[in-house]
This record gives C-alpha cells, sequence and structure tokens, in this order.
C-alpha cells in the first residue's frame, strides 16, 4: 500500500487493495451514513471489510447508501452472522439473501456459535449461499462455557473450506474474552499454533479487539495478519501496529539500508 503521509520513512510492506492478506474486518456497531462517511476519510485505505454486527442491519436506516458508500471506497459489507442464525431458525433464509441482493451486499457471514446451529447445517448454508455470495464462515462459539478444543476448531475450518467458504473468521466476540481468548483476554496460543499449522493463514481472519492481542498476531504473522472485530475509531491505530509506528511494534520495522542526513 502506498502509505498515507510524507513517505520519508522505511516501513514494512503493506500490499495495496484489494488485499488478500494483511486484511482489517471492522465492526461497526450501527454508524450512521455520516459516521461512515468520517471512517472512511481517515482510513479508508486500511478498511477490507465491514461487519455490520450482530443483527444492526435489519434495524438501521440507510444500509444501502452504506453498501453503495462502501464499495466506492473498495471496501465490503457484511451482515453479522447472529443475523443469518436468526433468519434460518425461522425459516427466513432465502428471504434474507433475497434481501442482501437487493441492497446490494455480496459478502454474508455464516456462523453457528450463537443458536447452536449443527455443523452440517452451517455447511449445507455454505455450499448454497457460495452460489451467489461471498462466503465468510465464522468458527468458534460464542459461550464461554463452551469448552475450546483445538482439533475440533480445525476440523470445522477445514471442513467450510471444503464447502465453498472464501474466508474464515476465528471468534473472539467483540469484547475478546472467548474463543481464542481466555476469560481475561489472553491468546490461547495453542489454539492458534494449532490452526495455523493445518490451515492456509491467508483465508483466516483472527477477532482481535484489543490492542495487546492485535500486536500479538503481528508480532506471530508479521504485517500479513488479517484480523477482524476492530472498533472504527481503532483503525488508524492498528495500522499503526501494522507497520512499526507504535511502541509494541517498533522492533518490527525494517532496517535501512543508509545513513540517515544529518541536520545541520
Amino acid at each position: 500500500m502506498e502509505h498515507i503521509g510524507p513517505g520519508f520513512l522505511t516501513l514494512p510492506y503493506r500490499p495495496p487493495k484489494p488485499r488478500t492478506d494483511g486484511l482489517t474486518h471492522v465492526l461497526d456497531k450501527g454508524l450512521s451514513l455520516v459516521g461512515l462517511e468520517a471512517l472512511l476519510q481517515s482510513a479508508r485505505e486500511s478498511i477490507d471489510i465491514i461487519k455490520l454486527g450482530w443483527g444492526t442491519a435489519y434495524i438501521s436506516n440507510g444500509v444501502k447508501a452504506k453498501v453503495t458508500i462502501a464499495k466506492a471506497a473498495g471496501i465490503a459489507l457484511c451482515p453479522g452472522g447472529t443475523l443469518l442464525e436468526i433468519c434460518d431458525s425461522q425459516g427466513r433464509l432465502w428471504d434474507y439473501a433475497r434481501w442482501l441482493q437487493r441492497l446490494g451486499v455480496t459478502h454474508i457471514e455464516v456462523s453457528n456459535g450463537a443458536l447452536g446451529m449443527p455443523r452440517e447445517r452451517k455447511r449445507q448454508l455454505i455450499r448454497m449461499l457460495a452460489a451467489e455470495f461471498t462466503v465468510l464462515s465464522e468458527c468458534g462459539s460464542k459461550h464461554p462455557e463452551d469448552a475450546v478444543v483445538a482439533t475440533e476448531w480445525v476440523d470445522e475450518m477445514a471442513g467450510d473450506l471444503e464447502a465453498g467458504a472464501s474466508l474464515l473468521i476465528a471468534e473472539a466476540r467483540e469484547s475478546g474474552t472467548v474463543g481464542l481468548y481466555l476469560p481475561n483476554g489472553e491468546v490461547r496460543a495453542e489454539l492458534v499454533e494449532a490452526i495455523i499449522a493445518e490451515l492456509p493463514t491467508e483465508r483466516i481472519i483472527f477477532e482481535a479487539p484489543r490492542k495487546d492481542q492485535q500486536a500479538w498476531f503481528i508480532r506471530r504473522l508479521g504485517s500479513a495478519a488479517s484480523l477482524g472485530n476492530i472498533a472504527a475509531e481503532e483503525v488508524i491505530a492498528l495500522e499503526t501496529l501494522r507497520l512499526g509506528l507504535r511502541s509494541d511494534t517498533l522492533d518490527l520495522l525494517p532496517p535501512v539500508a543508509d545513513e540517515p542526513d544529518l541536520m545541520r
């Protein structure tokens, strides 16, 4: 990516959009059109996907306009998987799909972590929806009491890719205290290592709402780490982490070949 700014620093490489790795997936909890426009004014080159969290798309005004604005900035809008789970449980899946198409939405999230949808039903939905949408499959329970078993996560993710998912989302919720993380927010490192050992990392978005979690993944996977559930007001801060412009990742700055000019 051509870095916005004066351009005299040597920084880690960031590919231009559309990117295939290093994705920034932003959680929209109900931004207004003005709020979205303000976000894109400052951070459009840093954002790849905006998730209309939970069921916010169903009750928000101006969703179609948001889709249009985001698309013009090279950003995909995608409703949250909880809304799909509700629609499926009420037998309204195709009403939902047709509604998204009328809005101009091209990405859809399929999850089973809220209502406990059987895994086979989830894969059936992925296969059906992948014919008309870019499918993001979210893996992992939203409930902190549920056991986290690395082999089960890997099996589910691999099966979802085989069923037709384009991207995988590893669950952490907005709080960053379930799924990928312990209740105190610490990364379940063994889970992450099991995932990246078996699956194509460039197709996984790791939800990481907290700065320490973002820094952990960037240190482990570099600026190519795809990170999700990023708060709108934290997008630029995350980009500084990716580029070594924050104390947490300063040591990731590439070496400078030439001696700098000295002020005289």
